[in-house]
């Protein structure tokens, strides 16, 4: 989900010292927001965390994962299933909602915000789900060390936090390394779909992906032309820009993914006249 900057990975941060300096020296993807839990909220972790909060040993902060912990997908579920995995899950609604209408997949939904985690409980409790567990842990700890390689049928990256000033760009979370990562864990053919609403990110996406050995578009030269999203994002100058005759000819724009609930925060995209980009790959 997209967010604000996080204190970690300001130019002052570095300047902090402590314990915990190393763990935040380099960029993170998410942010540090407050962590208290209200009302239902509290009510639903109380009731729930210790079924569905898959307990992992940290290393420094509260979202790290020890480097030798390994997620156990059949003990945390009880059977063996399909795993999809959502990096920023938010308030669950997009994974909650997949997993209502998928109930012979396993889900497990990666989130640094507790609240958020919380509200997932909530959904989970709500729908009466048992096919969800929630983790709250950093990205690329639970790509590198958590999961299993070759473990996820599916990974899901929707709306990360797009970092959109120029000099931000390098905390983006999809990039080169990202890749390998997501490459690591998911099986032979397994798939990483990802959307965004700022279409200078879903380009990198697009390069970062294109670039990989790893993966394959399954919608190459899609919505290109006068009519992709691209294209009209360049011709309206929406996201601020300018208005220019520029034409996406590259194209490679998935159709909106059905299993994709609309969610509170692409609604709020949409109100704002941003054009939504999805992308979907596949592991070669």
């Amino acid at each position: 989900m997209t967010t604000e900057p996080a204190l970690p990975v300001t130019d002052a941060a570095e300047d902090v010292q402590g314990t915990e300096t190393h763990h935040f020296r380099a960029p993170v993807s998410f942010v540090r927001r407050g962590s208290r839990l209200q009302g239902r909220r509290q009510q639903a972790w109380d009731e729930l965390s210790d079924v569905f909060v898959i307990d992992v040993p940290r290393v420094q902060a509260d979202t790290s994962v020890d480097p030798d912990y390994v997620f156990d997908a059949e003990a945390a579920f009880g059977r063996q299933a399909p795993l999809v995995v959502e990096i920023g899950s938010g308030l669950g609604e997009a994974v909650t909602h997949a997993a209502e209408q998928n109930p012979d997949k396993n889900f497990l939904a990666v989130e640094v915000y507790l609240p958020g985690l919380a509200q997932t409980l909530q959904r989970i409790g709500q729908k009466n789900l048992t096919n969800v567990r929630v983790v709250q842990a950093n990205a690329p700890e639970v790509l590198t060390t958590m999961l299993p390689a070759g473990s996820v049928d599916e990974l899901w990256v929707f709306f990360p936090d797009p970092w959109h000033k120029t000099r931000h760009h390098k905390r983006r979370m999809v990039k080169d390394s990202f890749a390998e990562l997501a490459a690591r864990v998911l099986v032979p053919g397994g798939l990483w779909r990802l959307a965004t609403d700022w279409s200078d990110y879903a380009v990198q996406m697009r390069e970062v992906l294109d670039a990989s050995p790893h993966f394959e578009n399954l919608h190459p030269g899609e919505r290109a032309g006068a009519d992709g999203p691209l294209t009209q994002v360049y011709a309206q100058g929406l996201e601020g820009k300018e208005a220019s005759n520029d034409v996406d000819t590259r194209g490679g724009w998935a159709p909106r993914f059905e299993g994709r609930i609309l969610t509170s925060f692409e609604n709020k995209a949409h109100q704002a006249n941003r054009l939504i980009f999805d992308l979907t790959y596949r592991k070669a």
